[in-house]
């Protein structure tokens, strides 16, 4: 009965041990080390390495543990009672009495422990080390009792001993080897203190763990984590994070948060776990971090634990969005993020926000971030996004004046610049550009050879009526770029338009098989191509360019200008009397009231578009107009054409009068009559905005088509007069004066009144 009794105790004792395991096994299997791919590791029993159970050395000395029981008596012999009337089996153990006569039992015997480190810690004065060890012994000897003065234990005489467990205090581990093996060598029979061998292994995988993770050797890290689980343990949390942090450098997540999951669930300093949750946000992702915080725990101020680092954590979750568009951040973590914004002055959460709008493609919210960045710091990042943003509400112009100072600072930002003039250029109608803005842009894309800006250019320079230089700019873009079809289409229509035969030939022949349309071009040479799509803004030109185009220049502005006689609005007037209007057989006079003309049948719609013109109500013919351009007839669809362009000049819209001119094929007649009148009105526009230079360049060019009349003659002279041109003004006011034109003889006047001011009264 006795060695039953003592079995029974030696199993409680194996019990105590195995559960004081059993946080360190969970974390195994959590972080995976007990896999199939892993070695199996060594382990840790309340200080004492332990070979696996293959080695021939059991895990618990049971029968050690059983003989020092025995000798100590520490306690009386148990016995088995099975109770009156049981009858399912079952054991009861119950504690005998000793009888009456017996002799006290005796003092249990203290085993004989190693306290040599334990008093090395405490003349240190290393209290950590001190309490760890004092639990070590009595986990290890249950009947060890600690002595109360560890300075008071004798040293034993054993000086070098002394000296290894300074070695070990200091980290200075290869010495502790050398000494140990010095002192073999020479005292044979000789040995260390298991304790002390079994403290300088995890020492040295320590070191060895902390070396590897220092140089990014994540897999070694990995490795000695497995072979070393006595290390895993909260006591040295910065372990445990680099293991953590070295399943994430090596893509396994599941088992990065698995070792976060471990220290929150079972480490309770708070200054470590609010850094563990710092460490786990820089290294996982935004989903994963929601389970991390999910184990927030109160903090006993009404508060949470975390509360302190909120606002980190928004801001690091607000940029995980704008690396995904797909990732929906909580509102929550937005709200935090808005709140600073406000509150806290930085463009930095400004930035943030305006980028996690624009790649939700909500555009309106990401200026207004943007806006709002470069008004606390303007950045070349607040700049790019905000162009981003403009370019995608189809505001290229300010987009590239936003980026015009930043389009050298990266290459996202000369990237944005490019993107920017391309859409700039391809506007329709086209924007009016400065000569600044026009030879900045122009001066980049020859710069950065970018083939969508220069293409644009030539369609630019076709709008404005200057085939030679859109077909300068449609062949820088193929010299850069030979493979653009976009830009050879281009040049074949240019080509054609100079009458230049035997380049369209050329072009269909390095086209043939690789574009019908440039193949049809002689099909359809009556047809004034539109525009071509943009290409994307992020193609890059191959070649270099020997020669510059021409750059498309809008004149300066005068401070003080002289305005001839005659209204503009009078000379465009006389200038549209020389446009045959051939109207529809059909006509409907019933347009005084106002409806939808895309409710009508095209031929109704082209006929009420004449009679609004009539009536002189441009605007709503040009949409009468538009809605006979979906009539299958084709002489309708002429009609609607050429009636449109019309529309547009008595509005005084001679780019969309253009534009509009080439949604149908004209006759050579209409044609040259409607490029005379936009000539003419653009001119006049030109004039009004006092780009004279520009005015001056309309006029020549629709002198090369029809006479001058005088009223144009006059404005052209005042043109030359306002930007001090006092020689050709002269000649030109002489020349309609001639003709007795009252506005030539005043146009006189005044120039006598800017040359010599002094001789009028």
């Amino acid at each position: 009965m006795r060695s039953s009794a003592l079995a029974i105790v030696v199993a409680v004792v194996v019990a105590g041990l195995v559960t004081a395991l059993k946080d360190r096994a969970a974390l195994q299997e959590m972080l995976g080390f007990a896999s199939s791919d892993q070695p199996r590791p060594q382990f840790m029993l309340m200080g004492r390495v332990t070979a696996p159970e293959t080695a021939s050395k059991p895990q618990i000395d049971v029968q050690a543990i059983a003989d020092r029981l025995r000798a100590a008596e520490i306690s009386p012999p148990l016995q088995e009672t099975t109770p009156a009337g049981s009858d399912d089996g079952s054991v009861t153990v119950a504690q005998a009495q000793p009888p009456s006569d017996a002799p006290p039992p005796a003092k249990p015997v203290q085993p004989k422990v190693d306290e040599s480190a334990l008093r090395y810690f405490a003349s240190r004065g290393d209290k950590a080390r001190l309490q760890a060890e004092i639990a070590r012994l009595q986990a290890l000897y249950p009947n060890w009792v600690p002595p109360a003065d560890p300075l008071a234990i004798p040293q034993g005489g054993d000086k070098q001993l002394e000296q290894m467990w300074q070695l070990y205090s200091e980290g200075r581990y290869a010495e502790l080897r050398k000494a140990i093996a010095d002192r073999q060598a020479s005292e044979s029979g000789w040995q260390p203190p298991p304790d002390l061998l079994d403290r300088l292994d995890v020492a040295e995988a320590r070191a060895r763990l902390v070396n590897a993770s220092d140089l990014k050797q994540y897999a070694t890290v990995v490795q000695i984590g497995a072979n070393t689980p006595s290390l895993l343990t909260c006591s040295d949390i910065d372990v445990l994070w680099r293991v953590a942090e070295a399943f994430a450098r090596t893509n396994r997540a599941p088992r990065a948060e698995a070792a976060y999951v471990y220290i929150l669930n079972n480490c309770t300093n708070p200054q470590e776990r609010l850094a563990t949750v710092q460490k786990a946000s820089a290294l996982l992702p935004y989903a994963t971090m929601q389970n991390l915080l999910a184990l927030e725990r109160p903090d006993g101020n009404g508060g949470r634990e975390f509360d302190s680092i909120r606002s980190d954590l928004a801001r690091r979750f607000v940029a995980a969005g704008n690396d995904d568009p797909d990732l929906a951040v909580a509102s929550d973590y937005l709200a935090i993020v808005q709140r600073l914004a406000e509150t806290d002055g930085l463009a930095s959460d400004n930035l943030l926000l305006g980028w996690y709008q624009l790649r939700r493609e909500n555009f309106a919210d990401a200026e207004k971030w943007f806006r709002r960045a470069r008004e606390k710091e303007d950045t070349a990042n607040g700049s790019q996004g905000l162009a981003l943003a403009l370019i995608a509400e189809k505001k290229p112009q300010e987009a590239e004046d936003v980026m015009y100072k930043w389009r050298g600072a990266s290459k996202d930002a000369t990237a944005t610049y490019l993107a920017a003039t391309a859409n700039l250029m391809a506007m329709q109608p086209p924007a009016d550009l400065s000569e600044q803005v026009l030879s900045r842009i122009a001066a980049e894309t020859i710069a950065q050879k970018y083939v969508p800006t220069a293409q644009q250019f030539g369609w630019f320079a076709r709008t404005l009526n200057q085939p030679q230089t859109a077909a300068r700019w449609f062949e820088t873009a193929l010299r850069w770029k030979p493979d653009d079809e976009p830009s050879a289409y281009g040049l074949a229509v240019t080509r054609l338009q100079l009458r230049d035969r035997a380049g369209v030939t050329e072009i269909q022949r390095l086209w043939a098989g690789k574009s019908e349309r440039i193949a049809l071009l002689g099909e359809t040479s009556k047809r004034q191509p539109a525009q071509s799509p943009l290409p994307a803004p992020g193609q890059v030109p191959q070649e270099s360019s020997g020669t510059s185009p021409e750059i498309i220049r809008a004149p300066a502005e005068r401070a003080e200008d002289t305005t001839p006689p005659t209204s503009t609005d009078v000379v465009r007037q006389r200038s549209m009397q020389n446009v045959t209007v051939r109207r529809s057989a059909r006509q409907d006079r019933g347009c005084t009231t106002t409806i939808n003309a895309q409710l009508l049948d095209p031929e109704t719609a082209l006929s009420r578009g004449w009679c609004l013109m009539d009536l002189n109500r441009p605007m709503e013919a040009a949409k009468a107009f538009e809605a006979a351009l979906n009539s299958p007839n084709r002489k309708t669809r002429e009609d609607a054409s050429y009636g449109q362009s019309l529309a547009y000049l008595r509005a005084g819209l001679s780019n969309n009068a253009a534009v509009a001119a080439t949604k149908a094929p004209q006759t050579q007649q209409r044609a040259a009559e409607l490029q005379v009148a936009i000539l003419a009105d653009r001119a006049l526009a030109a004039f009004d905005a006092k780009r004279y230079r520009e005015a001056l360049i309309f006029l020549d060019q629709r002198a090369q088509l029809r006479q001058e009349p005088i009223d144009l003659m006059v404005l052209r002279g005042y043109a030359y007069l306002n930007m001090n041109m006092y020689g050709d003004a002269e000649r030109i006011f002489n020349a309609a004066a001639a003709t007795g034109s009252k506005d030539a003889n005043r146009g006189l006047a005044d120039l006598k009144a800017a040359t010599h001011p002094d001789s009028v009264d």
